[in-house]
């Protein structure tokens, strides 16, 4: 009797709270999350560090003393206590930018964001810019995987070390990654990107999102995308590529150093919300999205956060 009744009610609290499917973490009864029925994931991001490893100093006109993946280090440190459940991905353009470039090349980033737990990022523009060797130097120093859906390595020397694709499981739940990355002709070098294949960045998220849903059954797919966030041209971007999708989540982007106070959403190809953000460059922010879903691997709502460093 007392079972039934307990149950009853948290089915109306659920209902109450999620019905209308724009909520915040405040107001969720915690029992939720304590008794399994609810799970909670947290998903923080960056883009576009270029080597920021410090701070800028403090003399710096425009940002003084702000930023640094020092900092970014403590944030997701403390994050993680918070909740177990918890992915730290990047957009692209680690390398270049600092001195730290200079000399390490892209091995030094790498073994940062290894040491601060990356679960996985893409490739842009600016890892090429020491060609592929370059690229897989770093990679091997690299304990997360590089993932990229529309540069195809077959024919290269990184062919064995970028995945086309990625499953994380977090909480009981499967993540779905796949990476888009800008067009790389006119904008890096030829010798810089030897026999690499640049695949129509459309046509590869629809491949990729349908896989990861309906044959992996994934809960969240995500793409991870160094595209550019939007331009005046019909130049291909997030916000253009985003609404032809079905099965894409979040976009998490890089290139375009935008600054976003919280996601976009929008309407995907079949008129349900999908979020689209990116977090400026120089690791001056963060984004961070927490998602919560059912014990069935129902999504209940995202909620952004804003994290400004």
């Amino acid at each position: 009797m007392g079972g039934s009744i307990m149950s009853n009610r948290r089915k109306f609290l659920m209902q109450s709270v999620l019905g209308s499917g724009s909520i915040a973490l405040g107001i969720l009864p915690q029992e939720l999350f304590a008794s399994g029925e609810l799970v909670k994931l947290t998903v923080m991001h960056t883009n576009d560090m270029h080597c920021h490893i410090d701070p800028f100093p403090e003399d710096d006109t425009e940002y003084p003393g702000k930023g640094g993946m020092v900092r970014i280090a403590s944030l997701v440190s403390q994050c993680r206590k918070e909740n177990p459940n918890f992915m730290l991905l990047d957009a692209g353009d680690m390398f270049q930018g600092t001195p730290y470039f200079n000399y390490f090349k892209g091995d030094l980033m790498m073994k940062v964001m290894s040491k601060m737990g990356y679960d996985a990022g893409t490739i842009g523009n600016h890892e090429f810019d020491n060609g592929m060797g370059d690229i897989l130097s770093a990679a091997k120093q690299a304990s997360f995987p590089l993932v990229s859906s529309n540069y195809d390595f077959s024919d290269t020397i990184l062919a064995e070390h970028v995945k086309s694709h990625l499953i994380l499981k977090k909480g009981g739940l499967k993540i779905g990654i796949y990476g888009l990355g800008i067009e790389l002709d006119g904008l890096v070098g030829k010798l810089n990107f030897g026999n690499t294949r640049y695949l129509n960045p459309l046509e590869t998220a629809l491949k990729m999102e349908r896989m990861l849903k309906k044959d992996h059954s994934c809960d969240l797919v995500i793409c991870l995308s160094h595209l550019g966030y939007s331009y005046q041209t019909d130049k291909i971007s997030d916000i253009v590529l985003a609404p032809q999708t079905k099965y894409t989540d979040l976009f998490i982007g890089g290139h375009t150093h935008t600054f976003l106070e919280k996601p976009a959403i929008l309407k995907n190809a079949e008129g349900k919300p999908i979020l689209v953000n990116q977090a400026g460059w120089a690791a001056l922010s963060t984004g961070k999205i927490e998602f919560v879903f059912d014990r069935s691997g129902k999504m209940k709502a995202p909620i952004p956060v804003v994290s400004n460093l």
